[in-house]
């Protein structure tokens, strides 16, 4: 297993350095002066060439990915100072004279805007889009096998066919769709009755008694996001539950006596949650990139919010680090989806 997990790491490396260099010029084509925007319109030709020399921008395309690409690398070559350190920091591996090879954490360089580190802008909103993500998985996980098993006993009746209706309509619908839906129904013209915002955040501050939680404001918006993986996962689990609801030994459980909830629960449920399981894993990175126009509508604190404002405001760093951070992300869950699987399922083996 570890040769396999290695094996995955490199290869998501690889598959990480695709998506920096798609990103980087991509973004080379896109309008917009960075030096401009960090100068302002009005400045000295002076002041437009040191920061165009900080930013790399005076140097060929070529060379300023290959210095991109080395400061988001966890292992980089970088200058040392007079004390030695290499100048972003972290571990010094091997001294290169006036350089240093280093294992750092990844550079995505400063913000446009307000010139914080984007690596920490980032982290700062993803813990927003990590409970939103978490909150939406547990929903639709619950709820979803809820209404596939009530599906698989009773097929071809009308709460069978009611659920699987419901579902190809949650498909369907695309998420920002039923977010803006969602958000004006139960936010706004019932919010008397629902007694839940249009808008809000998982903290909020009150003059009087601090910072505290409000997970009414979670609702809505994981609902939203929620409602496709509900529908794949109620699907998947009446599919799987009647797969094994046909075996064997199911109708040899119910031969000796197992009362029906012996059956469905002890035996047969535990089998059928092997893809289910893997499905819901699987999800979680994709609402966690999925997330982005939720977060927006409902003005939620997280990854989508702050990388579709760094899109207005021409703040490239943002979006790149943005786009590495959750391409990270991607494979990273992958990876432990499949070791996941092969623990679950001793017939699965990791080649």
């Amino acid at each position: 297993m570890l040769s396999f997990v290695l094996r995955r790491l490199v290869h998501g490396l690889l598959i990480l350095a695709g998506v920096a260099c798609t990103v980087f010029f991509l973004f080379q084509v896109l309008p917009g002066d960075p030096v401009a925007l960090l100068a302002g319109q009005r400045s000295d030709a002076a002041t437009r060439a040191a920061i165009a020399a900080d930013l790399g921008l005076n140097e060929t395309l070529p060379a300023q990915l290959g210095g991109y690409l080395n400061d988001i690398s966890p292992l980089g070559i970088h200058p040392r100072d007079s004390a030695g350190v290499a100048k972003y920091g972290g571990l010094t591996v091997l001294p290169l004279g006036a350089k240093a090879l280093v294992l750092k954490e990844p550079y995505l360089r400063r913000s446009f805007q307000s010139n914080k580190a984007v690596l920490s802008i980032l982290l700062d909103h993803f813990t927003g889009t990590l409970w939103l993500a978490l909150a939406a998985m547990l929903l639709a996980a619950v709820l979803g096998i809820a209404f596939g098993i009530a599906a698989a006993l009773k097929p071809h009746t009308w709460i069978d066919r009611a659920l699987i209706t419901t579902s190809v309509l949650g498909i369907s619908v695309p998420s920002f769709v039923a977010g803006i839906l969602i958000a004006i129904t139960f936010g706004f013209y019932w919010s008397h009755w629902t007694g839940l915002n249009l808008t809000g955040q998982l903290y909020e501050t009150d003059p009087f008694t601090g910072r505290h939680l409000v997970l009414r404001n979670l609702v809505l918006p994981a609902f939203a996001l929620g409602i496709r993986p509900l529908a794949v996962i109620t699907q998947l689990t009446r599919s799987s539950m009647l797969d094994v609801l046909s075996q064997d030994y199911i109708r040899t459980a119910r031969a000796k006596g197992l009362s029906s909830y012996r059956t469905v629960i002890g035996h047969a449920l535990k089998n059928a949650l092997n893809p289910v399981v893997t499905a819901v894993s699987g999800w979680l990175a994709s609402l966690m990139a999925g997330a982005f126009f939720i977060e927006y509508i409902f003005n939620w604190k997280g990854l989508g919010t702050v990388t579709l404002r760094a899109v207005e405001n021409l703040d490239f760093p943002v979006v790149m680090g943005s786009t590495i951070f959750i391409a990270a992300l991607f494979v990273l869950v992958n990876i432990a989806v499949d070791v996941l699987y092969a623990l679950l399922d001793p017939r699965v083996r990791l080649g």
